[in-house]
């Protein structure tokens, strides 16, 4: 049944005044770098020339380490996110971290291109700026993703591999956080850069990590912050619409890295199944499973999961192959 015209455009007249509404309170343009800066690139951070970005980079510890260990962010996340790794791993080894392409402090690409090719390439990029010949490559959710197409690109450059709950298969999750959903659906995903309530940064958070009261807000800030970075947001949903970047899981069986595989059991965005799809198909490769924790393992529980890193690390050769 038809409303009738006055009243159909009553209702469109409330729905826009709604919009309009929720709009104005949670209005949150994009902030510039240098309004974040002070708060998120305290030293040892730098800002260094990589690939035609000012990458922002971390790089702490052991400066005569022949072999240092580069660990890479996941989507919306920032190199923060192993601060508790690189408290305990710095003490014996070098450690770089950066924020990758559309993401934290570095920003977006000039050019709009979010494909996988982008990223490894950067990660070389990166490595001849630092002047690091071979490294320990470790990374999380889209930067585990990075991080073995990075192996399969430059071999001779990645002694070995560390993959947290990694992407690159084909992925059926059982759980996507709300801020991933609004990022991938056109209109919603432009209206996200400009609006940002604090409560879906919080809520998508709480989903990935195993024990949601873990989430503090400080933590929150963080995500919240960095995400409103200049140009983050478009990035976001860029990479997603991004049709040409589909997972080859193919590939994954050409690793021969050696190659340790962390996750969390209750991981509902990339589930524990993928982890064992990894493992088999990784010749060679170590599982170790944590059932209590989710997406970011080694941000929630960061002295459990680094404990099995230096393990692994024991087992490798401690120069150069």
């Amino acid at each position: 049944m038809k409303l009738p015209v006055r009243i159909a455009s009553g209702l469109a007249g409330l729905v826009a005044l709604i919009a309009a509404g929720l709009v104005a309170i949670h209005w949150a343009p994009d902030r510039p770098l240098a309004e974040l800066t002070a708060r998120w690139a305290a030293p040892p951070s730098a800002f260094l020339e990589v690939a035609g970005l000012q990458a922002h980079v971390r790089d702490e510890g052991v400066r005569d380490d022949p072999v240092p260990i580069v660990l890479l962010h996941g989507t919306s996340s920032s190199l923060h996110t192993w601060d508790g790794w690189v408290d305990v791993l710095k003490s014996d080894r070098r450690v770089v971290r950066v924020d990758l392409p559309g993401f934290g402090l570095t920003g977006p690409t000039a050019d709009g291109d979010y494909r996988i090719e982008r990223y490894f390439e950067f990660v070389a990029a990166l490595l001849d700026v630092l002047r690091i010949e071979q490294c320990v490559l470790a990374g999380n959710s889209f930067g585990g993703w990075v991080s073995w197409e990075t192996a399969l690109a430059y071999p001779g450059r990645i002694q070995a591999l560390v993959l947290v709950d990694s992407a690159g298969y084909p992925l059926e999750s059982q759980s996507v956080p709300i801020g991933f959903r609004i990022a991938r659906v056109p209109g919603l995903n432009r209206l996200m850069q400009v609006t940002l309530p604090r409560g879906v940064v919080e809520s998508s958070l709480r989903n990935t990590y195993g024990d949601p009261s873990r989430v503090t807000p400080e933590l929150v800030d963080r995500y919240y912050e960095l995400t409103l970075r200049e140009g983050n947001r478009a990035a976001l949903a860029r990479r997603f619409a991004d049709g040409r970047d589909a997972p080859r899981a193919e590939r994954v069986r050409g690793i021969r890295a050696p190659t340790l595989i962390l996750w969390g059991g209750r991981d509902g965005l990339i589930p524990p199944r993928y982890a064992e799809q990894f493992h088999r198909d990784i010749n060679g490769s170590r599982l170790v499973m944590f059932p209590e924790l989710g997406h970011v393992p080694h941000e929630e529980d960061p002295r459990a999961t680094v404990a099995a890193v230096r393990e692994f690390l024991r087992a490798v050769p401690a120069g150069p192959k």
